[in-house]
């Protein structure tokens, strides 16, 4: 959690706490408040806090990861906080520029005819060559109200992983405000319209200074409790204080590292486990050489284990009746049932695993594997889980160690995947999101920096942040995952072990994922702000990631992503122009909440539908926004298929890349390779 501090301990016209804006302005107190400025960085994970007295120098600033200072004053030109002089000491503007270069953020906020009001801002703006103007801005065709209210240019000139101040912004009205000259490289991000008695001139800007931010005004009155929720003021108040704020930044996720060094046993299986495993068959069974000596290793390794993790005393079991009956395909059904992990779903508690299995996305041949991982259950996600998204087959989990199958892409950890004689028991669905969001961070921010995308300043403290993007992945997984047997669906809609068209489990994960969106969406209308981030990683995921990533051999996440794409740009909500690409963030959740009902409807007439009907029928659906490979046998006047009642023999017919890339993916493909 980042914290601001705003500073009210130099005799400031704003304060963030609603009894002193009473006693400041009894008439009116919100010409004296940003209370509702602080609860919205409060609703977004912010540590918001006042500094009431005191200088700002020695620790003050210990722990601070954004200062605003709104307005400091002399009383005989505002009603102020009261407290100590508006000129900050020689030692205090030390102490805030080293913060600054130091990595903190900093948001200064002016005021018209800047001179005037005893402070000496400009002392400390100047040491990153800004300055605030003495001026007072009239403009009387661009303004509301009054020429002094002027209506801002607004242009837009950061984007990618850094993040766009601007997103979501289109609307700003300054009042009376004075400009602001800038130079060495400071950004404007709104300025005077021609036609105002200072033209052309900054009124907001942003600089980087050492490895810090600073943001300043030239209107204080703009994110004060009357004019916050006015034009997008509110979305700008966000965005600035996450880009100069940035939360999450360098945070790790507070774990032991050193768990699989602590566990008795743990390197002993680990290293017997690997040389097992290029002893067996692609099957499972043994392939060659005697392998009594490691799994007596193994065996001795696992009791040592079982204090700890009693679930190894099955495995164990399963693994002499392996030895025993001869080294043939392994046979994990007990231990498989025995693995519960569902049912220890507790913050920092680790899990061992000792199965035959194959990776997804990773070697399609079952050796023996140990995993050790972790559950990350925070309480709110506990909380969710309880009330909203009930999913007691979920578990997250974060990997601490394994052997050599999961230096793979492997990300889950799932029944199915386990070498059992008869079909497994449905116990468990494991996530590891700890890889799932580092692989978001990377190819995100990458794609987010080549394509110039107009990422929001919080998203991209979502690509920064470790624990952010995790625990948004957290979130997507449980409601994506349950979401998989809601609704008016066609029998089994997770098709395992069936045979169908490629396309059709990509209709199913993309469904999912929009589920999960629009109930993120949901979820932040009632004040679960949180819930943002799980939009963003959806979006950018499946945009940016999903479509380029794998082989294109019926690649069905990466179809889902085509589709998303296609049908978000035919909707007009995403544009790529001029070599940039742009979301209108503020339309986007419609647009995928209409994609969401396309397949919703599909999904219910499918019911009605013969098998062959309802793939041919998901086929053309797709085929309106993804263009089919040419010569492909299931387009619509091409398909000839006859009408049978076991239709999986057509699925020979299906292109292995049926959907090919478009010029945009595969440039963009190559281009972050």
């Amino acid at each position: 959690m980042s914290t601001v501090l705003f500073d009210e301990a130099h005799s400031e016209a704003w304060t963030i706490r609603p009894e002193l804006a009473r006693e400041m302005q009894p008439a009116h107190p919100g010409d004296s408040s940003y209370a509702r400025a602080a609860e919205l960085l409060r609703g977004r994970g912010f540590n918001v806090a006042a500094q009431s007295e005191g200088a700002l120098a020695g620790d003050a600033l210990s722990g601070v990861d954004l200062l605003v200072i709104a307005h400091p004053s002399e009383p005989e030109w505002e009603r102020t906080t009261g407290l100590g002089s508006p000129r900050f000491s020689a030692d205090e503007l030390d102490a805030i520029e080293d913060f600054v270069r130091g990595g903190g953020g900093l948001i200064v906020l002016g005021e018209t005819e800047q001179d005037k009001y005893g402070n000496n801002v400009n002392a400390l703006l100047e040491r990153f060559h800004i300055r605030l103007r003495n001026h007072t801005v009239q403009d009387y065709e661009h303004c509301v109200g009054a020429p002094s209210w002027v209506m801002a240019d607004l242009s837009s000139h950061r984007r990618g992983r850094g993040g766009d101040v601007l997103a979501r912004v289109t609307e700003a009205c300054f009042y009376r405000a004075t400009t602001i000259e800038t130079s060495n490289g400071a950004v404007t991000l709104a300025s005077t319209s021609p036609s105002a008695s200072t033209p052309g001139e900054a009124l907001l800007v942003t600089t980087e200074a050492g490895d810090g931010r600073v943001v300043v005004a030239a209107d204080s009155d703009l994110f004060g409790d009357d004019c916050i929720e006015s034009f997008d003021h509110a979305a700008l108040w966000e965005n600035l204080a996450f880009w100069a704020g940035r939360p999450g930044r360098g945070v790790t996720v507070d774990r032991e590292a050193e768990a699989a060094d602590r566990l008795l046993g743990w390197s002993a299986l680990k290293d017997a486990t690997n040389a097992l495993a290029l002893m067996q068959a692609s099957d499972g069974s043994l392939a060659e050489g005697d392998p009594a000596a490691l799994v007596e290793q193994i065996l001795a390794a696992l009791e040592q284990l079982s204090g700890e993790f009693p679930y190894l005393r099955a495995a164990a079991d399963d693994l002499r009746a392996w030895r025993e009956g001869g080294h043939g395909k392994p046979d994990f059904t007990a231990a498989l049932a025995a693995f519960r992990p569902e049912l220890g779903r507790e913050d920092g508690r680790l899990h061992l695993a000792f199965l035959p299995m194959y990776k997804q996305n990773g070697s399609l041949d079952t050796c023996f594997e140990a995993v050790l991982m972790r559950v990350p259950w925070p309480d709110w996600i506990a909380e969710l889980e309880a009330s909203k998204f009930d999913n007691p087959k979920f578990v997250p989990v974060e990997l601490v160690d394994a052997t050599r199958g999961y230096d793979s892409e492997c990300a889950v950890l799932f029944p199915e995947m386990v070498a059992t004689a008869e079909r497994p028991v449905n116990n468990f669905g494991a996530i590891f999101c700890d890889r799932e969001s580092a692989r978001l961070r990377r190819v995100g921010g990458a794609a987010a920096d080549l394509l110039s995308l107009n990422l929001p300043p919080d998203a991209a403290a979502m690509l920064a942040s470790v624990s952010i993007s995790q625990q948004a992945y957290i979130l997507w997984d449980l409601i994506h995952d349950r979401a998989h047997s809601h609704g008016e669906l066609p029998f089994d809609p997770f098709m395992i072990r069936q045979r169908a068209p490629y396309w059709m489990y990509s209709l199913e994960e993309l469904r999912c994922d929009l589920t999960a969106f629009v109930s993120a969406a949901e979820l932040e209308r009632s004040e679960v702000r949180f819930a943002r981030y799980v939009q963003y990683a959806i979006l950018l995921d499946r945009l940016l990631r999903f479509p380029i990533t794998g082989g294109r051999v019926r690649n069905y996440d990466g179809l889902g992503g085509q589709l998303l794409f296609a049908y978000l740009r035919r909707a007009g909500v995403l544009r790529w122009e001029d070599n940039r690409l742009t979301v209108d963030w503020a339309g986007v959740g419609a647009a995928v909440a209409s994609l969401r009902l396309e397949i919703e409807e599909l999904y219910h007439a499918g019911i009605d539908r013969t098998k062959l009907q309802h793939w041919a029928a998901a086929h053309d659906l797709i085929a309106q926004y993804v263009a089919p490979a040419t010569g492909s046998a299931w387009v619509a006047g091409v398909r000839a298929f006859a009408e049978v009642e076991d239709p999986r023999p057509y699925c020979d017919e299906v292109l292995p890349d049926e959907f090919p890339l478009s010029i945009f993916y595969s440039a963009l493909k190559a281009k972050l390779a």
